[in-house]
């Protein structure tokens, strides 16, 4: 494997989602400064870009393996014992994105057919929240796929 493995979509995503912040922030900040006011949907729209920056940004260390894991157990177990401890951690992650992804979809879905409204600007909810199912299903593939990578040895605990 030629450098960090890749997460492309979720880099630019990641990326995007910050460029925008900024340049809302950055908005909201001249215009308080030049009026006394301030924009409305500002609150609304960060905070929105703000989880889908966090959970692109999670999907990123998944892949490049950089998210925090105590490595001491790993690297003490014999080499027969560390494939499963390897399993076992993805396990765990799997059950967990797997339930975020589940419940995450069901509540975008559940607010698609209820037509909930967004407090600060009467937006659809579900536009918001559709989000959270596909960013951590992506989770969900980084977490196979660096799995894989640590089995194969590709990807070994350094911290």
């Amino acid at each position: 494997m030629k450098g960090f493995p890749d997460a492309r979509p979720e880099r630019w995503l990641g990326a995007l989602a910050l460029i925008v912040i900024s340049l809302i922030s950055l908005g909201n900040v001249i215009t308080r400064y030049l009026t006394g006011g301030s924009f409305s949907f500002t609150e609304e729209f960060s905070v929105f870009l703000l989880v889908v920056l966090t959970f692109a940004g999670a999907s990123v260390a998944l892949r490049r393996d950089r998210h925090i894991r105590i490595g001491f157990l790993e690297r003490a177990l014999p080499e027969r014992w560390r494939g499963a401890l390897i399993l076992f951690q993805a396990l765990c992650g799997l059950i967990v994105l797997g339930l975020i992804t589940w419940y995450g979809g069901k509540l975008a879905w559940q607010e698609y057919q209820w037509e909930s409204l967004s407090p600060g600007l009467g937006l659809p909810q579900w536009w918001y929240l559709v989000w959270l199912p596909i960013l951590s299903a992506a989770m969900l593939w980084r977490l196979v796929q660096q799995t894989r990578d640590r089995l194969k040895g590709e990807l070994t605990s350094d911290a």
